[in-house]
């Protein structure tokens, strides 16, 4: 019998599973896969969450990462605007960030379960039975943290699930000659691609784009080639790169449409509670954000369910709600080509804009 079972280990259940076993709880995380490993992602943190990573125990003076301080658009003709970010942040791939969060939830006395995936979770006399394919597990809670879209969402009827979405990510790990403080967004057709430097002089190039554009030339490497290519700034860096690995990581289906922060008592966090859109460059913020929030909740309310979900579902809306709201806003003008040409000339007539937007989808630092 566990206090808490966390389904997913990405960060939002990494940071839940250090805070909650700090604080004296039984925890078991699940991953489906085995640490380190790579996940599409932007691979940009906010600095937003310096302060708070620090006292969790991440030492960043081990960590090779990369200070980014200024903001790059393009239009899908190639158009320019820059600005510089009140806040910054740091570039750190997922395989890096995810092992140094995983080595100090051990070090906490979390204990894993990796490479088995969840198939089942039941709620009743006031207990869960978390169920895989080869064994069942009891915890007085549990925590969704299991990403973008998995079959447990099917499993529990989740209202987004039935909705199928057109959006596709794709991301490569590449070396190439690039500002190391600069992040990029180059728009093309139905869709926009960022590029930002990690750590090994490596940088990370991550772009969402449709199906239908995947479906109307075949394969990944074509559709680059006539779609992002039109982009002049995307054409140097495909064509001018080094791509460190044969395939890159792809994940389909990403659904940016509202999501419940509680499901069948199951308490969601990360991209299980609800996905920015990845132009507004503060997913991986909110997802440490959120575990914060959700664990600060249970600890405090851990004998009363009902006053869990109720103050948690608000705390969570109170600190995100209009983050994402702004999100589906601006997705909607930058993964349009004719849109993404008017908002770049209408931002660099109006520069305080962009600002505006910015702030409006970051928070203060916590």
């Amino acid at each position: 019998m566990y206090d808490i079972i966390i389904v997913g280990g990405g960060l939002a259940g990494l940071v839940n599973s250090i805070l909650l076993s700090k604080a004296g709880k039984k925890v078991l995380l699940i991953e489906r896969k085995s640490y380190p490993f790579h996940r599409v992602c932007g691979e940009y943190i906010s600095n937003e969450t310096r302060p708070f990573l620090t006292s969790l125990g991440v030492d960043f003076s081990l960590l090779n990462y990369k200070e980014i301080s200024r903001f790059q658009f393009t239009s899908p003709s190639g158009k320019i605007l820059k600005t510089n970010l009140d806040l910054g942040g740091f570039g750190i791939s997922r395989y890096t960030f995810d092992e140094v969060l995983y080595q100090l939830a051990l070090k906490s006395g979390v204990e894993f379960l990796l490479e088995k995936s969840v198939e089942n979770v039941e709620f009743h006399n006031n207990h869960f039975i978390v169920s895989t394919n080869t064994e069942n597990f009891e915890a007085r809670y549990v925590i969704g943290s299991y990403g973008k879209r998995t079959k447990l969402d099917a499993t529990l009827k989740r209202g987004f699930f039935g909705k199928r979405s057109p959006y596709i990510g794709v991301k490569y790990h590449i070396k190439t000659d690039f500002p190391k403080d600069l992040i990029a967004l180059h728009n093309f057709k139905d869709g926009y691609c960022g590029i930002s430097a990690i750590e090994n002089d490596k940088y990370c190039l991550c772009y969402l784009t449709t199906r239908e554009n995947l479906r109307q030339y075949g394969t990944i490497a074509e559709m680059e080639k006539n779609i992002l290519w039109k982009n002049p700034h995307l054409k140097k860096i495909f064509t001018e790169s080094e791509f460190l690995y044969d395939k890159p990581e792809v994940i389909n289906e990403i659904s940016f449409a509202p999501k419940t922060t509680i499901e069948n008592h199951i308490l969601m966090v990360g991209d299980s509670a609800g996905l920015i859109t990845p132009l507004c460059g503060n997913g991986m913020a909110m997802a440490i954000h959120g575990a914060k929030i959700l664990s600060e909740h249970l600890l405090k309310y851990f004998d009363d369910r009902k006053q869990l979900e109720e103050n948690y579902q608000k705390a969570w809306q109170k600190t995100f709600a209009q983050r994402l709201w702004v999100g589906r806003i601006v997705q909607k003008l930058f993964g349009n080509e004719v849109l993404s040409e008017v908002a770049l000339l209408s931002l660099k007539n109006f520069k305080p804009a962009l600002g505006m937007i910015i702030r409006a989808t970051h928070g203060k630092v916590i």
